[in-house]
């Protein structure tokens, strides 16, 4: 509180005889000083996740590292079956002997080989994926928020252009670490005592030996062929197919629901797209010696695996792959969504 009046003191008078006489004294609120709050900082930071762009690339990261941690086995042994030309026996097995294979020759690390690396590249480019997909969508949705199928499918297959430059390298180091220490005979003898390159080493080794940076994207058309309507088709589906299974009255399906969704979408959009994989592995192990082919083209290449393969040639793996994509995409829909939801629940409402 303070007094009414300059420096904070009574007003004061004069009687007639010029005597002093104070005046009656007018108890005023002091204007409050807006306090600082210790915590701005983390309220800041809280509403900075909580915006749907920021808090979609977060819970994207989360939701790859998740998804493809919990299938690396089946990952792995789909790469060895994907880059086996004709002839090859090494891994014409069924999946369940492949993983026996997998784990006698080299332990448990076997499963999980590729796998660090593998999270490293698919921790931002999930994120971007999701990220870039919420913030392309914002300029095609209706107000309401509403999409067609069709905007949802262009959104998605930029978001899966966007996410696969800004990764690309990675993604050719973890298929080089992914069968470095599989036993292909023509790769030639190794020693088992031998310690292996790891990711840089084997970044630095591409980037020296085989043509700089340009090796570094090698099999980048086949790839972003591919992803961009993989994405495009497995934004697209996930979302008609969640919406279809929430019950009327409700924004948001139950947690089996969402795994659901989340499994028939990778199905579809990994069966449409398979071939376009092959030939991404195909080409990222192209110049590699004793692989057995030299492709010049992505025709070249389509024309000799079907000459020499037939058709099957073109959808190596997919066993394995299928196995892997249901638990997969669900895991990775269902931590999404968590994690979106969460990160914008701690947000200022006010």
């Amino acid at each position: 509180m303070s007094l009414n009046g300059q420096g904070g003191t009574p007003k004061t008078g004069q009687d007639d005889t010029g005597k002093p006489v104070f005046k009656e004294l007018q108890l005023t609120p002091a204007p409050m000083q807006e306090p600082i709050s210790k915590n701005s900082f983390l309220i800041n930071t809280k509403n900075k996740l909580a915006e749907p762009v920021v808090a979609a690339f977060m819970a994207g990261g989360v939701a790859g590292a998740v998804s493809r941690t919990i299938v690396s086995p089946l990952e792995r042994l789909k790469i060895l079956l994907q880059i086996q030309s004709v002839g090859r026996e090494e891994y014409k097995l069924s999946i369940w002997q492949g993983l026996k294979k997998m784990g006698r020759e080299e332990g448990w690390r076997g499963f999980m080989r590729g796998n660090g690396t593998n999270c490293i590249r698919i921790i931002p480019y999930s994120a971007v994926q999701f990220g870039s997909y919420n913030f392309y969508k914002q300029f095609v949705e209706s107000p309401e928020g509403e999409m067609s199928p069709a905007r949802r499918l262009l959104c998605g297959a930029a978001a899966g252009i966007t996410s696969v430059t800004f990764t690309y390298p990675l993604d050719i180091v973890r298929t080089r670490l992914s069968i470095q220490s599989a036993s292909f005979a023509d790769l030639g003898s190794r020693d088992p005592t031998q310690k292996l390159p790891g990711m840089f080493g084997t970044m630095v080794t591409i980037y020296k030996n085989e043509g700089g940076m340009i090796a570094l994207y090698r099999g980048i058309v086949p790839t972003v062929a591919g992803v961009a309507p993989y994405v495009g088709l497995n934004f697209m589906t996930y979302e008609s197919v969640r919406t279809y299974l929430t019950p009327e009255g409700d924004k948001n399906p139950s947690a089996w629901r969402k795994l659901l969704a989340g499994a028939i979408s990778g199905a579809v959009a990994q069966t449409c797209t398979y071939p376009f994989d092959v030939l991404r592995r195909r080409f990222q192990i192209n110049t590699m010696t004793g692989m057995g082919y030299q492709y010049k083209s992505i025709w070249d290449a389509v024309r000799v695996i079907v000459a020499e393969e037939g058709m099957r040639g073109l959808f190596k793996g997919i066993g394995p792959n299928l196995l892997k994509v249901a638990p997969s995409m669900a895991s990775s829909w269902l931590s999404f969504e968590l994690t979106r939801d969460f990160l914008i629940s701690i947000g200022d409402k006010e």
